[in-house]
């Protein structure tokens, strides 16, 4: 008996830049290697994370989870939508 299509649950991830100080944990621990540290400097003069592959996030919230400046944080892909239609 089948149940039925798994869905995929997909997140979008936002980065505050300004707030990062590069220490490069979300880069390190993402089960997905959905980040990358870029080559661009912050105004503190630190290289932040960019999402290097968007379609890769989980939405397991561990980038948001174990980022020491609270500068990433994690949406479920759904809500991202609904809100940008509302």
């Amino acid at each position: 008996m089948a149940f039925g299509k798994i869905k995929e649950i997909t997140g979008v991830v936002t980065i505050n830049k300004s707030w990062c100080k590069g220490c490069g944990f979300c880069v390190n621990y993402c089960p997905t290697d959905a980040l990358a540290m870029s080559s661009e400097y912050n105004a503190k003069g630190y290289h932040p994370p960019f999402v290097k592959s968007p379609d890769d996030c989980r939405n397991c919230d561990f980038c948001q989870t174990i980022c020491p400046e609270f500068a990433i944080y994690v949406t479920r892909k759904a809500e991202q939508e609904e809100n940008e239609n509302a």
